[in-house]
């Protein structure tokens, strides 16, 4: 499975962009209603929780804190959450990285989901789904709303 890397530039700083990725109204905004739950320190648990199948503390996403430089890197052990892996008794492992630079009054977005198993059957859907995301956040940085994608 090919690493899934974006690239954007989005008209703010990186600490605006980081507030979108990192802080609740942020996050609600960006993920549908989800929050990040975490201390943010190397190897605490980091996890998306929100409304969803399991009611509204549903855990999306899961992993443990690999690096966390504020306004420039996020990086992070990846698993779906149970009520995605109900029927699939193998847990998946990947990794998010965040990555932020300043480019002139821009900001410089790279975006990594790596480290892929072979078989994750989640690969699909999670390729189509970094799209609009990571298109929110860019929206959300640079007029304040988010796109309407319901």
């Amino acid at each position: 499975m090919k690493d899934l890397k974006y690239v954007f530039y989005i008209g703010g700083s990186p600490e605006e962009v980081w507030k979108a990725l990192i802080s609740p109204e942020g996050t609600k905004q960006i993920y549908c209603g989800s929050v990040i739950r975490s201390t943010f320190q190397v190897g605490d648990l980091l996890e998306y929780i929100g409304p969803g199948a399991d009611g509204d503390e549903t855990v999306h996403v899961y992993g443990n804190v690999l690096e966390h430089v504020p306004n420039q890197v996020l990086r992070f052990t990846h698993f779906a959450g149970k009520s995605y892996t109900k029927d699939d008794k193998q847990e998946f492992e990947s990794r998010i990285s965040y990555l932020l630079e300043p480019v002139g009054a821009c900001t410089k977005l790279t975006f990594i989901h790596d480290q892929w198993q072979k078989g994750d059957p989640l690969y699909e859907n999670t390729d189509a789904a970094w799209w609009m995301i990571l298109s929110n956040t860019k929206t959300l940085v640079e007029t304040g709303k988010t796109l309407d994608l319901e």
